[in-house]
C-alpha cells in the first residue's frame, strides 16, 4: 500500500526520530513504539546500520517504517531497496527533490525559510519538515511562514521537547512533529519506550 505524507503525518501527532546504533535494538525499540500507539517510525540514517534497522522494524506488525536524514538520490535508493515507506530529509535539494517525486514515496523535506518553501511548492511539494524547529525561531517563526503559504503544513522536528510538544501541535499549520525524546539514550527500556510513546500519542492536535 502507497501512503500519502498526509496518511504519514496523519498516524500519531509524534513522528518519533531514531538514530540507532545496534540492529538488535530495532525489533525491541519498533514493537515498543506500535504498542504505545506510534507507528510511523524515522530512521535516521546517520548510522552505518540504518538499512539494516529499517529493514528489521519493518517486520513488526504495524510499524510504518520511513527513512530520515536522505540527503541525496544515491540515499533515496538505499532506503528504497531497504523497504522505506516515506522519506524525510533535513533540507531539499533540486535533485533529491525530483528523485523523490519521481519515485512516488511520500516526502517530507526540510525547509526553514520562505525561499525554501517556495521551492519545494515550485515542485509541487505542499508538506514539510520546519527543521531545526527551535532554533529557527521557534513557533513564533512558523507561525509567520504559516501565513502566507497558508496552504501549506509542517511537522517540526528539533529541539522540540514532551513540554513543548502540544504547544506546536495546537497551531493550526501543523499536523504532527518529530521527536528524539521517546527512546532515550543508552541501554533499550520497552516498557518505557512504551510508556513515553503513549504519552505522546496522547498528545492533542
Amino acid at each position: 500500500m502507497t501512503r500519502t505524507v498526509d496518511d504519514i503525518m496523519e498516524l500519531a501527532p509524534v513522528i518519533p526520530v531514531l538514530v540507532i546504533e545496534r540492529v538488535e535494538d530495532a525489533g525491541p525499540i519498533a514493537r515498543a513504539l506500535v504498542a504505545g500507539g506510534l507507528t510511523a517510525l524515522e530512521v535516521t540514517m546517520r548510522t552505518p546500520v540504518a538499512l539494516e534497522v529499517m529493514r528489521e522494524m519493518a517486520k513488526v506488525p504495524g510499524a510504518i517504517v520511513g527513512a530520515g536524514t536522505v540527503l541525496n538520490p544515491w540515499q533515496l535508493d538505499q532506503a528504497l531497496e531497504a523497504g522505506a515507506q516515506f522519506i524525510v530529509s533535513p533540507g531539499l535539494s533540486e535533485p533529491l527533490g525530483k528523485a523523490v517525486i519521481a519515485s512516488g514515496i511520500a516526502f517530507l523535506p526540510g525547509i526553514a525559510t520562505a525561499g525554501d518553501i517556495m521551492r519545494g511548492m515550485d515542485m509541487g511539494l505542499e508538506r514539510f519538515k520546519f527543521f531545526p524547529a527551535e532554533t529557527s525561531g521557534g513557533l513564533p517563526a512558523l507561525k509567520a511562514l504559516a501565513a502566507p503559504f497558508h496552504t501549506v503544513r509542517f511537522c517540526p522536528t528539533g529541539g522540540i521537547k514532551p513540554e513543548t510538544a502540544a504547544a506546536w501541535l495546537a497551531e493550526p499549520a501543523v499536523k504532527c512533529v518529530g521527536g528524539s525524546w521517546i527512546v532515550p539514550k543508552g541501554p533499550v527500556d520497552p516498557a518505557k519506550i512504551e510508556e513515553l510513546a503513549r504519552m505522546a500519542a496522547s498528545i492533542a492536535r
